[in-house]
């Protein structure tokens, strides 16, 4: 699939147009996602799903998902946990990309430590902002 080529309406759309071996997969991440973040917002950003939590635009951003050949993609915002990071090394490929091969199931059980992991730092974040106001 080239999400360039395609514009689409919600992420239903954008895994009803991946190959169907595939479409399982990008259902359950979605339903992970979902369940470590329950009050995120979906949306199609940059051709691909977007979850957005605490805040609009690059300040809500939380986790984006993408499908490729041969692997699944998530573009996560740098995590400061070292924990997860280290859980996480094995996948990363650049700043703030991972790459799952398509021919090894998905770390679901790590995707959800990590994506709660990003829920805490960014509630952590915004009440350091707000004393930062009241001072």
């Amino acid at each position: 699939m080239n999400p360039n080529k395609i514009i689409f309406k919600d992420i239903d759309d954008y895994i009803s147009n991946c190959k169907n071996e595939v479409q399982p997969i990008l259902k359950k991440l979605r339903a992970t996602i979902k369940k470590a973040a329950p009050q995120a917002n979906e949306y199609i950003s940059y051709g691909m799903p977007f979850y957005e939590y605490g805040g609009k635009g690059f300040k809500g951003r939380l986790i984006y998902f993408a499908a490729f050949n041969k692997h699944i993609s998530l573009f996560i915002p740098p995590i400061q946990s070292e924990s997860f990071i280290n859980e996480l090394q094995k996948y990363h490929v650049s700043k703030a990309t991972y790459q799952f091969p398509l021919n090894n199931p998905l770390p679901f059980n790590l995707i959800e430590k990590t994506v709660k992991a990003l829920i805490l730092e960014k509630k952590l974040q915004l009440k350091l902002s707000k004393l930062k106001v009241k001072m």
